[in-house]
């Protein structure tokens, strides 16, 4: 099979799936959203009182989420378990058939047919690569992105404009993909007994720029960022900032509504790319309270270093992940590269073999790396209640996040697939946060009763027999 014949193969099988869900979901009518209650309750058994029990604070909350809402975002997360490991087998199919039918080698040919500078070279064979791989892995992403997303009420737009994201995304991949590709290629080539160490190093700083650039150059490729002037959402964010250090002037909003029901925020970036962000979603259908509960937990991020923190423990891993590359690397070729027409790890044609090599890392690191994110997110969970005291807030926006999260695992499956905490782990920590706290709630309580007019008291005659 020639090189030309594999791409028409794949884009028509492409145009087959993309056509058919097409016409399927063109009869189908639209799901209704799968949005918890967007005004949620404080229940009886969390007031404050001198009886107050987190645990039954934690499951009078939970008994506010309606059975269908809870079986539907059961369904959902359960459903991509399978999803992680249906992506990573297809993957090692595509990647293996890159290898074996040569399609590899050959797109390398044709690269150094256009030129023979190197970085030109390795960037054609980039878009190749890429162009290729997304025709390949199309009737998954369409159905994993698209359909499935629209199936449970988690998507808002239509194909035209979620294909005009998908061409965004390929373009932005090419840029930043075909960039790295240069450097790490450029890297082996000069340094070929020591690229595993420089490799590493590369892709650490490479990293670093990326999360650098990307508040203010990527994220507005997407979505439209603008200054939020509300005073009543702004100030109390703001305020919340300066105290706890935060050089931040501005609150920003986006626009994420236009793709998706999912609320979210994020204080982002370094120095002066630094932002605070909510997305729309949020602002239209949080309380006070929960803005303010979620807007603290972002602020802990920024205060406690964990973008700085969560580089470094991606860095020891990306050190690990070029070790275990260069060992497997040569093991490999010296047993199938030949076969595969690759000339050496310098060859732009073992990079499939570098992503299937990297994906089984990945894979198997799968628990190590959720563990890694859900540390540092109950470490903000704890600094946000800290700073905003907001409890009933934070159990609130739990509750939201369980649209599209499974509320209550098994400790197992929470380890293996939870980049978060759990929603009752978060609602039992913001409960066992307040029953340590109770004396503050209870001022309040006793200051709001205090400012209520008290009625005239009664004759001293009524009563009296």
């Amino acid at each position: 099979m020639t090189l030309r014949t594999g791409f028409a193969t794949a884009l028509c099988c492409a145009i087959f799936f993309g056509a058919t869900f097409l016409a399927t979901s063109a009869l189908a009518q639209p799901p209704s959203a799968n949005e918890m209650p967007s005004v949620i309750q404080v229940p009886a058994e969390a007031q404050a009182s001198p009886h107050f029990d987190a645990t039954a604070a934690t499951n009078a909350y939970l008994a506010q989420i309606p059975p269908d809402k809870t079986a539907r975002s059961d369904a959902y997360f359960e459903g991509g378990y399978w999803m992680i490991l249906w992506d990573f087998l297809y993957g090692v199919v595509v990647a293996l058939l890159l290898l074996n039918l040569r399609w590899s080698a050959r797109m390398r040919d044709l690269s150094e047919r256009v030129t023979r500078f190197k970085p030109v070279h390795t960037f054609v064979y980039w878009l190749q690569y890429l162009i290729l791989t997304s025709i390949l892995f199309f009737p998954g992403t369409v159905y994993e992105d698209y359909f499935r997303e629209h199936k449970y009420g988690l998507a808002t737009q239509t194909f035209g404009p979620w294909m005009g994201d998908q061409m965004k995304e390929l373009a932005v991949n090419a840029v930043l993909g075909g960039l790295l590709a240069m450097l790490l290629f450029g890297v082996v080539r000069r340094l070929p007994r020591t690229w595993w160490i420089w490799g590493a190093a590369v892709t650490i700083v490479f990293l670093i720029f990326t999360v650098l650039i990307s508040p203010v150059y990527i994220v507005p490729i997407f979505n439209k960022v603008t200054r939020l002037d509300n005073p009543k959402i702004v100030d109390p964010i703001l305020s919340m900032a300066r105290a706890n250090g935060i050089p931040a002037k501005d609150v920003y909003e986006i626009d994420a509504s236009r793709q998706s029901t999912r609320m979210s925020a994020n204080v982002s970036g370094f120095a002066n790319t630094m932002r605070i962000t909510l997305n729309d979603n949020l602002l239209r259908r949080g309380s006070p309270e929960e803005i303010q509960a979620v807007m603290g937990h972002e602020m802990g991020h920024y205060v406690m270093n964990h973008v700085y923190k969560l580089i470094m423990s991606f860095s020891i891993v990306i050190v690990l992940a070029f070790v275990y590359l260069r060992w497997s690397l040569d093991w490999t070729l010296q047993r199938w590269g030949e076969k595969w027409q690759i000339r050496g790890v310098g060859d732009t044609a073992v990079l499939p073999l570098v992503l299937l090599l990297v994906a089984i890392f990945g894979f198997v690191t799968t628990p190590v790396f959720n563990s890694l994110i859900r540390t540092q997110e109950y470490e903000a969970d704890m600094y946000g209640l800290n700073t905003n005291r907001q409890p009933d807030g934070f159990a609130q926006a739990a509750i939201h996040l369980g649209e599209y999260r499974k509320m209550n695992p098994g400790p197992i499956e929470e380890w293996i697939f939870f980049d978060h905490p759990s929603g009752r782990n978060r609602i039992y920590a913001a409960m066992r946060w307040k029953a340590e706290n109770l004396k503050l709630f209870t001022v309040e309580q006793q200051s709001a009763e205090s400012s209520t007019p008290t009625p005239p008291a009664p004759p001293a005659s009524v009563g009296k027999k």
